[in-house]
């Protein structure tokens, strides 16, 4: 028995081999998602993904001076930005003009319903403010097109909560 196993290597390699293949095809997978987020002292950005499946995100950005949280949709079909969003976030939190804020963003999978024409993209930019002790969760909607859209896009509050008592100054 072990000389004809040994004769026949070639043949259980290529047999183990097929075997594998096959397997590995009717496995199921998942694309694997990630999302990026960045930041220094004074901007951070991330990304967010617009519908499950992962073939098109947004990217926002948060200047920490202004308060202004800006994001935009690369379409993947024309190469062009095809969406802009906008929120000043400095007056979602109340925030005395004369403090430094202190900011932090990521993003995260919500499936949230559509109303009318707009989808709800898959994902919300949850933003956190330390002094105010705050998070709130926009949502932004989106509609196919390849054209871009020429005016900006407010980015609407889902929801928020506090994380702590704010911090008086």
């Amino acid at each position: 028995m072990s000389e004809m196993i040994r004769k026949n290597r070639m043949a259980w390699l290529a047999i183990g081999m097929v075997a594998g293949i096959c397997l590995s095809h009717f496995w199921p997978n998942e694309p694997a998602m990630a999302v990026v987020t960045d930041r220094n002292a004074k901007f951070a950005l991330a990304t967010a993904e617009i519908a499950q499946g992962g073939q098109t995100e947004a990217i926002f950005t948060l200047d920490f001076l202004t308060g202004q949280l800006r994001g935009a949709v690369l379409n993947s079909r024309t190469a062009s930005f095809t969406h802009a969003y906008f929120r000043n976030v400095n007056e979602d939190f109340n925030l005395d003009p004369s403090l430094q804020p202190f900011y932090t963003i990521v993003s995260g999978r919500c499936t949230l319903p559509s109303r009318g024409r707009a989808s709800t993209a898959q994902s919300v930019v949850y933003v956190a403010e330390l002094t105010t002790g705050k998070v709130i969760a926009y949502a932004f909607r989106f509609v196919e097109t390849n054209r871009p859209v020429l005016r900006q896009i407010p980015l609407e509050i889902v929801d928020d909560f506090n994380f702590r008592e704010a911090i008086a100054e």
